[in-house]
C-alpha cells in the first residue's frame, strides 16, 4: 500500500490511545483498504478496512457517474496529457465519450478542451499558456446527458520539461499562474550529433508520443531539438516545430491523419548549428494501439460472512495495461445490478460487502483500460449470504467494526483497537470491515496475553452456520449459557462426577490458501459426563523435519470442530493438536497431527467433505450427515457421493452408495445388515470432477438399539399437529435438538417447541407447503438417541384433514342422502350413519326452511342403527327444490342434500304417480302379467295372462275388437293363468284382444293387439311350428306315376312350400305338380323317366327360416 501523509483532505491523529484517520471530503479516489498499523518496538499489530464510497447521484436521471483519479502526464511547454479512469456506473447506457475541462490557478473560470468526446481515457490538451498553471477535470457522457465532474487534479504548470527541472529548487507560487524564465548566452560550441534510441512510447487516433536520448556529442553549451516527420514509404519530411525547438527528450505530435503511417526523426541544435537527423522510426499507424479488454472469465463467488462473498475471477486474455475491473451484484431474480466497488481493483480477487443476510446473489465483472470497458462477464452461480467456514475472517477477511447491518455506516473509519466506535466525521456511505492481526511471534513478555481482551486476534473461531447451529439451537431451545473463554472453564467449580473430556482426533485439513489453514477434528470418545464447552488448538512449525514450540490458535474456546487458522506462512510446515473442554477443565490434547503444508490450494476439484456423522441408527439403516467442503475448487459443487464398506474390508471394497450425485447434505443409508459394522465417507464434486474423500466416520454397528423409540406424529382434540419424542437415557445435562432437513430451526415463527422432562413436543402452528420436509430430533449428552419424521406434501393432506376432523368433527356416514318411491307412491328420503349416540339429533331442511314432523312429513331418528329418515306422503309440484338432513352428535356435526329439479324432479313424480295408481290397482283383481301370446306343440295359438286376487264373483270377460267372445264365470285358478285358445289360428284371427276383471272391489284390463306386425310376428312363429312338425318325406305309387309327401299338424297359406330336385328348383308342369291336401303336402311325378332319378328337397318357408325335408329316388 502506500504510505498515507497528512494534508488538505486526510487528518491523522494519535493520542497514544486512540488513533483516528478523517477524510475531510471523501470521493471515489479514496475508496481502498485502509491498514493502521500499531508497532511497539520489533511487535506490531495491524487493523485493516476497506472503504467503500458510494456514488452521487446524478443531476440527469440516466446520466454516468463522474470519471476518477484525474492526472497529468508528460506536461510540456504548451501541452499535457491528461488521463483519468472510466467511472463504474454508465447510466444504464454506454458511454459515448468524454469532455475534458481546464481551469487556470488562480482563476474559477472552467474551459472545455474539446469539441467532441473522446473516448481513450487519455488526452492531450494543447493550448496552454507557458509558464501557467492549471487544473483539470472530466466529464463522462452518454445519451442520457453528462454526468457530474471529477475531483479535480492536482495544479500542473505549463513549462518545457528542462526548465521544469532547473527550477524544482526554486520557491513557485501555483496561486498566481506568474513563473519567471529566463535563458542564458549559449557559449561557442561544435555541432551536436544525432540522438539515439528514438521510439514512439505512446500512439492513439489523436496524437503520438516520441521519446529519445540526447546525443554523446554535444559541446559544452546545452542542446535543443526539432522533429520531423513523413508519410511512411516516402521522403517528404516536414518539422512538426517549425518556430521554436524543443528543450526535453520527450514530444507529442499532433494534427496527423488517422488511419495513416507516418515515420519520424529528430535532429539536435544549438549556437553551432542544426545536427544530422537521428535513425527514423518504423512506421507508425495513426490509431488506438490499445484494445479495449475482453471479458473476465469464470466468475467464482463464495461465501464469507453474513454480508459478504469473495469474488474471484480469471483476467481476460491478451489483457494490455489493465487499470483494474469494476464487480456488480444483483439478488437474484431482480434485474437490478449494484456496483460493488467504484474505484477499479487490481488483482483477480475481491471482497463485496453490504450484502443481505440470505438472499441470493449473482455477480458479474468488467475490466477497464485506458481504451475503454469490456463487455460484462458472464453472470456467476447464485450464491446464497451467510457465514462460511472461518466465518468474517475467511482469507484473511476482518471482522465487521459497524454495529449497523451489512456494515453500512456514515462516519469515517476511525480505528481504536477494538475498543470503541467510530465517530460520525463526514456524511458518506462507507462499508467497513476490518483485519485485525495479531503477530505474537515477537510478544514481549511483559505485554501478556494483550489480545486476549479486545476480541481482536486473527484467529477467530469459526463461524460456519451448519456447524456452529446445534449449539445455537440448544442454547435458544433450552436457555443454555455459551461457553466461556478458557479462564472461565479453569474457574468453574468441578463437579464430583464429571471429568475432562478426552482427546479429539483424526485432525485433518478442510481448506489451504497462502497464510491460512482450516482444520477439522472429530469429537473426543469420552467428554466426560458433562457437555464439551469448547476447544482449544495449537500449532508448531516444523522445520526440516524438527518440531518447533507450541503455540496457542486461540484464546477464547471455540464451540465447533472447525477452525481457521490465520497469519501462517506460506509454504511452510505445521503440526496441529486440539484439547477439549468441559465444566471439569480442559482435557489431555490430541496427539500431534501429522505435517501439513501451508500453501495455496489451485486444484480445480473440491475439497473434502467435513463432519461426517451417523445418525438415527437401526438395525438395517441409518442417516448419515456432512458438511460442504471449505475448499470449492474452481466451480460450485453440484454434489456429493456417498461411499460405504464394512469396517473390517480391505480399502477396494469401497462401494457408492448413490449413482447419482446428491444435492442434500444428508442421506438415509438403507438395507444393511443388523449386527454388521460399517464405515462411510463422503466426495464431493463439480464440473472439473469428483474431489478428495473426507475422512471416514467411527464404525458403526447397525442395530437397534433396546428401548429406541421413534418420533411419533399426533393431533390433538383442538386439531394442532405435533411431533413427539421421548427419551428416558437423559442425563442431567442433555437436550433436545430439533432440526429440519438435518438443519438447525433457528425460524421457529412457525413452530412451537416444548420440553418437559424426558419428553419434547414439536407443534406447527399453521403446517403448509413451508413446513414439508424431515424433522429429526437428537438428545445429546447419549449414546445417539435419534429419530425423525418425514412430512411430504400427502401426509400434510392427511393430517390436515385429521386436523380439521378433530377441530370440526363429523358424524361419519355410510350412505348419503337418499331417496326411493315405496309401494304405495310415497317418497322416501334418508340416509346412515356410522353411529349415533343418544344425544344425536337431526333437522330437516327444505329450500333452506326447516320443516317438521306433521301430516306431510313423518320424521325418524333411529340412534342405534343410524337410520334418519322422512317419508312424504304424496309428491307434489311445489316440492320440487333441495332437501338437506343436518346431524348434530355432541361436538361433531354433519349434513347431507339431496337436489330434485327440472327432469329429475319430473321423473321422480311420475314414478311415485304410477306406483300410487298401481297399488290402487292391487287393492280389486288384477293383472301380475300383462295378456300375452303363445304358440303351443299342436301348433295353435294360446292367449294368456296371469292374474292375481281373483275370488268366486270376480268376472272374466274375453273381447275381440270390442265384441264378446268368451265369459269365464266358473274359475278356480291354483297358478293364477287365464288362457283363450284359439285352434288352426290363421289370418281370420287377427285383431285387437282384451281380458276384463271386475268385481265389487273394482275393475283391470288388459289389451293385446295382434295386427300388421304384431300379427305377423305371430304367424312367422305358427308358421315355424308347422314346419317342425313335418313328418319326413315318403314314397308312394300311383296310377299316375310316383308322389312325394309329407305331414304337419295343419296347413296355413302363409307357410310356403318349394321343391328341389338334385340342387336345382323343380318348376311345376302338368307331369310335375306339388299341393295340399288336408295336412298333407306333396308332389306328384306323372309318367317318371330315368332323368326323375336323384335326391329331391321339400323346402318350408316360415317367414325368416327354410326347414328342409330330403328323400332319394335313386334306383327306384
Amino acid at each position: 500500500g502506500v504510505l498515507i501523509t497528512p494534508s488538505k483532505w486526510v487528518q491523522m491523529q494519535w493520542s497514544g490511545e486512540r488513533a483516528s484517520l478523517t477524510l475531510t471530503h471523501a470521493n471515489k479516489e479514496d475508496e481502498g483498504l485502509y491498514t493502521l498499523r500499531v508497532a511497539m518496538g520489533e511487535y506490531y499489530e495491524e487493523y485493516s478496512g476497506y472503504v467503500f464510497v458510494r456514488d452521487a447521484d446524478a443531476e440527469i436521471p440516466g446520466a454516468p457517474g463522474a470519471p476518477l483519479d484525474v492526472q497529468c502526464l508528460d506536461a510540456n511547454k504548451d501541452y499535457v496529457i491528461v488521463s483519468w479512469k472510466q467511472p463504474a456506473v454508465d447510466g444504464g447506457n454506454p458511454i459515448l465519450g468524454y469532455f475534458i475541462d481546464r481551469c487556470e490557478v488562480g482563476t474559477s473560470h472552467w474551459t472545455q478542451c474539446n469539441e467532441n468526446p473522446v473516448k481513450f481515457a487519455r488526452f492531450p490538451v494543447t493550448g496552454l499558456i507557458e509558464g501557467r498553471s492549471y487544473i483539470f477535470r472530466v466529464r463522462a457522457v452518454n445519451k442520457a446527458g453528462v454526468s457530474l465532474p471529477s475531483r479535480v487534479s492536482e495544479p500542473v504548470a505549463a513549462l518545457d520539461p528542462a526548465d521544469r527541472a532547473r527550477l524544482r529548487s526554486h520557491p513557485s507560487a501555483p496561486w498566481t499562474g506568474q513563473i519567471i524564465v529566463t535563458e542564458e548566452e549559449p557559449a561557442e560550441g561544435v555541432v551536436p550529433g544525432p540522438p539515439t534510441d528514438l521510439q514512439v512510447i505512446e500512439a492513439t487516433k489523436n496524437y503520438v508520443v516520441l521519446s529519445w536520448k540526447p546525443p554523446g556529442q554535444r559541446g559544452h553549451e546545452g542542446i535543443m531539438y526539432f522533429v520531423e516527420k513523413c508519410v511512411a514509404g516516402t521522403e517528404d519530411w516536414q518539422r512538426v516545430n517549425t518556430e521554436i525547438p524543443v528543450k526535453s527528450p520527450r514530444f507529442a505530435v499532433f494534427d496527423l491523419s488517422e488511419g495513416k503511417s507516418y515515420c519520424f526523426r529528430v535532429r539536435c541544435c544549438n549556437s553551432a548549428g542544426i545536427g544530422e537527423p537521428s535513425e527514423a522510426t518504423e512506421a507508425t499507424v495513426v490509431d488506438d494501439k490499445l484494445d479495449i479488454p475482453k471479458a473476465p472469465g469464470r466468475i467464482m463467488p463464495t461465501r464469507n460472512t453474513d454480508t459478504s462473498v469473495v469474488v474471484t475471477w480469471t483476467e481476460p486474455p491478451d489483457a494490455k495495461e489493465l487499470v483494474g475491473y469494476y464487480i456488480e451484484s444483483s439478488v437474484e431474480g431482480s434485474g437490478r445490478w449494484e456496483p460493488c466497488n467504484n474505484n477499479p481493483v487490481k488483482g483477480t480477487r475481491f471482497i463485496c460487502h453490504g450484502l443481505s443476510n440470505g438472499e441470493k446473489y449473482i455477480f458479474r465483472v468488467r475490466a477497464v483500460n485506458a481504451a475503454g470497458l469490456s463487455e460484462f462477464s458472464q453472470e456467476s452461480e447464485p450464491i446464497e449470504v451467510k457465514a462460511a467456514i472461518g466465518g468474517e475472517l475467511l482469507h484473511g477477511v476482518c471482522p465487521e467494526l459497524s454495529g449497523k447491518a451489512a456494515g453500512l455506516t456514515d462516519c469515517t473509519t476511525s480505528w481504536e483497537g477494538m475498543h470503541g466506535a467510530s465517530q460520525p466525521i463526514f456524511d458518506t456511505d462507507a462499508l467497513l470491515k476490518c483485519n485485525a492481526k495479531f503477530h505474537r511471534e515477537t510478544l514481549p513478555s511483559s505485554c501478556g496475553k494483550l489480545g486476549s481482551t479486545g476480541g481482536s486476534n486473527s484467529r477467530e473461531m469459526v463461524k460456519d452456520a451448519v456447524t456452529s447451529a446445534p449449539q445455537k439451537v440448544a442454547a435458544k431451545q433450552a436457555s443454555k449459557s455459551p461457553p466461556g473463554d478458557l479462564l472461565t472453564v479453569e474457574k468453574v467449580a468441578k463437579k464430583k462426577d464429571t471429568a475432562a473430556p478426552s482427546p479429539p482426533y483424526d485432525i485433518v485439513v478442510l481448506e489451504s490458501v497462502r497464510d491460512s489453514m482450516v482444520l477439522g477434528w472429530k469429537q473426543p470418545e469420552a467428554i466426560g459426563g458433562a457437555e464439551i464447552t469448547g476447544y482449544y488448538v495449537n500449532y508448531r512449525e516444523v522445520i526440516d523435519g524438527v518440531p518447533g514450540k507450541w503455540k496457542e490458535a486461540n484464546i477464547k474456546a471455540v464451540t465447533e470442530r472447525a477452525y481457521r487458522i490465520q497469519n501462517l506462512k506460506e509454504n511452510m510446515v505445521y503440526q496441529f493438536q486440539v484439547a477439549a473442554a468441559n465444566l471439569a477443565g480442559v482435557g489431555t490434547p490430541s496427539k500431534p497431527s501429522k505435517p501439513f503444508k501451508c500453501e495455496e490450494w489451485t486444484i480445480a476439484v473440491p475439497g473434502p467433505p467435513h463432519d461426517v456423522k451417523c445418525t438415527e441408527v437401526r438395525k438395517d439403516s441409518l442417516v448419515l450427515l456432512w458438511k460442504e467442503p471449505v475448499y470449492s475448487g474452481r466451480s460450485p459443487i453440484v454434489g456429493y457421493y456417498v461411499d460405504m464398506k464394512e469396517t473390517e474390508a480391505k480399502e477396494e471394497h469401497w462401494r457408492s452408495v448413490n449413482e447419482k450425485p446428491l444435492q442434500k447434505k444428508f442421506l438415509k443409508i438403507g438395507g444393511l445388515t443388523q449386527g454388521v459394522s460399517y464405515v462411510f465417507r463422503v466426495r464431493a464434486t463439480n464440473q472439473a470432477g469428483v474431489g478428495k474423500p473426507s475422512d471416514v466416520t467411527d464404525a458403526v454397528v447397525a442395530e437397534t438399539r433396546p428401548g429406541t423409540k421413534e418420533v411419533v406424529v399426533d393431533v390433538d382434540d383442538n386439531g394442532v399437529i405435533s411431533l413427539n419424542f421421548e427419551c428416558d437415557k437423559m442425563s442431567p445435562d442433555s437436550k433436545f435438538i430439533w432440526s429440519k432437513n438435518y438443519e438447525p430451526i433457528e425460524d421457529d415463527s412457525r413452530l412451537n417447541i416444548d420440553t418437559k422432562g424426558g419428553k419434547s413436543k414439536l407443534s406447527f402452528k399453521d403446517l403448509g407447503e413451508d413446513d414439508l420436509g424431515i424433522y429429526s430430533c437428537i438428545v445429546t449428552d447419549t449414546d445417539g438417541v435419534s429419530s425423525s419424521y418425514t412430512i411430504d406434501e400427502e401426509e400434510m393432506k392427511r393430517l390436515l384433514a385429521l386436523s380439521h376432523e378433530r377441530q370440526f368433527p363429523t358424524v361419519p356416514l355410510i350412505s348419503e342422502l337418499a331417496v326411493e318411491i315405496l309401494e304405495k307412491g310415497e317418497v322416501r328420503f334418508w340416509l346412515q350413519a356410522e353411529k349415533l349416540s343418544g344425544n344425536a339429533k337431526a333437522n330437516f331442511v327444505f329450500n333452506d326452511k326447516e320443516i317438521f314432523n306433521g301430516e306431510k312429513y313423518k320424521m325418524k331418528v333411529d340412534q342405534k342403527t343410524g337410520l334418519v329418515e322422512m317419508i312424504m306422503d304424496k309428491l307434489e309440484e311445489k316440492d320440487e327444490g333441495t332437501y338437506t338432513f343436518q346431524l348434530q352428535d355432541g361436538k361433531a356435526t354433519n349434513q347431507s342434500s339431496l337436489v330434485l329439479i327440472g327432469d329429475v324432479f319430473k321423473k321422480l313424480r311420475d314414478e311415485a304417480d304410477f306406483q300410487r295408481k298401481e297399488w290402487h290397482r292391487k287393492q280389486g283383481p288384477h293383472f301380475v302379467d300383462k295378456l300375452g301370446w303363445e304358440v303351443t306343440d299342436e301348433c295353435n295359438v294360446m292367449l294368456k295372462c296371469k292374474v292375481a286376487n281373483i275370488k268366486k264373483e270376480t268376472h272374466i270377460v274375453w273381447y275381440k275388437d270390442d265384441r264378446e267372445i268368451m265369459v269365464d264365470e266358473e274359475h278356480d285358478f291354483k297358478d293364477g293363468v287365464c288362457t283363450l285358445l284359439i285352434s288352426e289360428f290363421s289370418k281370420k284371427d287377427a285383431g285387437t284382444y282384451e281380458v276384463i276383471l271386475k268385481d265389487d272391489r273394482g275393475k283391470d284390463s288388459s289389451e293385446l293387439k295382434l295386427k300388421d306386425t304384431a300379427f305377423a310376428d305371430l304367424m312367422n312363429e305358427v308358421c315355424r311350428r308347422i314346419a317342425l312338425s313335418a313328418t319326413d318325406l315318403k314314397i308312394q305309387s300311383t296310377a299316375e306315376g310316383i308322389r312325394l309327401y309329407s305331414y304337419v299338424n295343419y296347413y296355413v297359406e302363409d307357410l310356403r312350400v318349394g321343391w328341389v330336385h338334385n340342387d336345382t328348383q323343380i318348376k311345376f308342369t302338368d307331369r310335375m305338380r306339388t299341393g295340399v291336401t288336408g295336412e298333407q303336402i306333396w308332389l306328384q311325378i306323372n309318367e317318371p323317366t330315368p332323368q326323375d332319378k336323384g335326391r329331391y328337397i321339400m323346402e318350408l318357408f316360415d317367414g325368416n327360416t327354410t326347414h328342409k325335408k330330403t328323400v332319394d329316388l335313386s334306383g327306384q
